[in-house]
């Protein structure tokens, strides 16, 4: 009681004398008074501090109570309601030692601070050695990308199912935000998998360096599973946009418009799926045929269900350029590939297409015998 009396006195000395050069130093000798004195302290005489230093602390400037907030940040049993104070200071100077250090501030604490104060209390707060999932839920709720960053490094720092799904999210086109988010062994299955998939082949390369023999293993497995899907994925979409295209090219040819022109809007529009199914009915061939010879690097594969059908060469050309799409067709090549459709007969073309036509099937039949 004498210890609570006497820093009362000399606390009102310092706020009646008016001078701030008092009041600063009035605090740090209370400051070293409890700073060296902490674990010895019970609460009662914390409290006795907590109260002496909350009346002196109104009327002391941000530069000394940043300096205040520096030497209680590491305090565990620091006085409880002025590490808030300075928690809830507006300047980061004074606010960023309590909010990255001090474990008197309850996640409601935090969880308010992150709601009201600015982006700077919010990366300081992300940066706490630990930090639990509400916190965190709130952080990611408000916060930049800075503090998106700083928590996804942050090991300490715990997720829900949704704050990691808005990691994973944010993560999409920010490669480094991705590695971090990759490198956490916390995260979920199902979310390390929808990362990898959103992931540039650099990042997951990078992952797959960073990682351990088992995790890389991990990694590749998720990252074949994710090329398979892809690939059944690809071919459903294909038989679905090839469906749908038959059955517009049939209805064309019943109309009586399946011809030259209705191929050469379709190449124009780059309806690839029609060009092959309307190619397809004009030659009485698989479209599967068709679209395998079409995507040919081989000039000769590509000219003769053209020629087949009938067309004609400007549309030709059309689909060989629009085919050729990523890589460059010379106009030396293009000449060459007319004079070769020129030199080709419609019987001929037909003639060949049968005989391909009769190999596939062979083909198709002999992989299911075995």
């Amino acid at each position: 009681m004498s210890v609570g009396i006497s820093l009362i006195a000399e606390l009102e000395d310092a706020i009646q004398s008016g001078s701030k050069d008092k009041r600063i130093d009035t605090l740090r000798r209370i400051t070293d008074l409890f700073v060296a004195d902490a674990d010895r302290l019970n609460d009662n005489q914390i409290e006795v501090f907590d109260d002496v230093l909350g009346h002196l602390i109104k009327r002391i400037e941000a530069k000394a109570l940043a300096e205040l907030s520096q030497r209680l940040g590491p305090v565990k049993n620091a006085p409880i309601e002025v590490v808030r104070r300075l928690a809830h200071d507006d300047n980061i100077v004074v606010a960023e030692p309590v909010l990255t250090q001090s474990v008197r501030l309850s996640d409601k604490d935090l969880i308010e601070i992150t709601k009201t104060k600015t982006q700077a209390h919010l990366l300081a707060i992300s940066a706490r050695p630990h930090i639990a999932t509400p916190v965190t839920d709130a952080l990611l709720e408000r916060g930049d990308r800075e503090v998106f960053h700083r928590l996804a490094e942050n090991s300490g720092a715990q997720f829900s199912e949704n704050g990691f799904a808005t990691l994973v999210k944010q993560a999409e086109g920010d490669d480094q935000l991705a590695e971090r988010v990759g490198s956490r062994i916390d995260v979920p299955l199902r979310l390390f998998r929808e990362l990898l998939l959103r992931a540039t082949e650099a990042v997951r390369n990078r992952l797959l360096a960073l990682a351990g023999p088992e995790s890389r293993e991990h990694i590749q497995r998720i990252l074949a599973s994710i090329s398979e899907d892809a690939s059944r994925e690809a071919t459903i979409r294909s038989e679905r946009d090839y469906a749908a295209a038959n059955a517009r090219m049939l209805a064309m040819r019943s109309q009586g418009k399946l011809n030259d022109a209705a191929i050469y809007e379709a190449a124009k529009a780059s309806r690839n799926a029609d060009v092959v199914a309307g190619i397809a009915l004009l030659c009485g061939a698989p479209h599967s045929l068709i679209e395998n010879l079409l995507e040919s690097k081989h000039r000769e594969a590509f000219l003769v269900p053209c020629k087949a059908a009938g067309l004609e060469w400007l549309t030709v050309r059309l689909i060989l350029n629009s085919q050729a799409a990523g890589r460059k067709i010379s106009d030396q090549d293009c000449d060459r590939a007319e004079g070769d459709y020129k030199k080709l007969s419609q019987a001929s073309a037909g003639r060949v297409l049968r005989f391909w036509q009769v190999r596939q099937k062979a083909t198709a039949n002999n992989a299911a015998a075995s």
